[in-house]
């Protein structure tokens, strides 16, 4: 038998296409390998990071919370002059008709 003959029967070539697709998937899978070693590596770099920022965390949280009272507070005292000055304003209005 010639190796032509070989290459012709249908087995062969079935053998060469499905050993062609595992070299694929053997490249496929290093590639993805690759991909979750240095997935692994920046979640526990970034584990490591914010092992050190939960007090910053809470300090900030705490902080956005005293700024949201403030802002709070300022916006009812703004509200209460704009009513004050519309007060004033109607009263002169009226002083200004008599």
């Amino acid at each position: 038998m010639s190796s032509e003959s070989d290459n012709a029967r249908p087995e062969v070539v079935a053998f060469q296409e499905l050993s062609l697709l595992v070299r694929h998937i053997e490249d496929e899978l290093a590639s993805f390998r690759k991909r979750a070693l240095a997935a692994e590596a920046r979640v526990k770099e970034l584990e490591a990071i914010s092992g050190e920022e939960p007090t910053d965390i809470v300090a900030l949280t705490r902080e956005n919370a005293d700024l949201k009272k403030r802002l709070d507070a300022a916006t009812a005292r703004t509200r209460q002059l704009l009513e004050r000055v519309r007060f004033v304003r109607q009263q002169g209005a009226k002083g200004g008709e008599k």
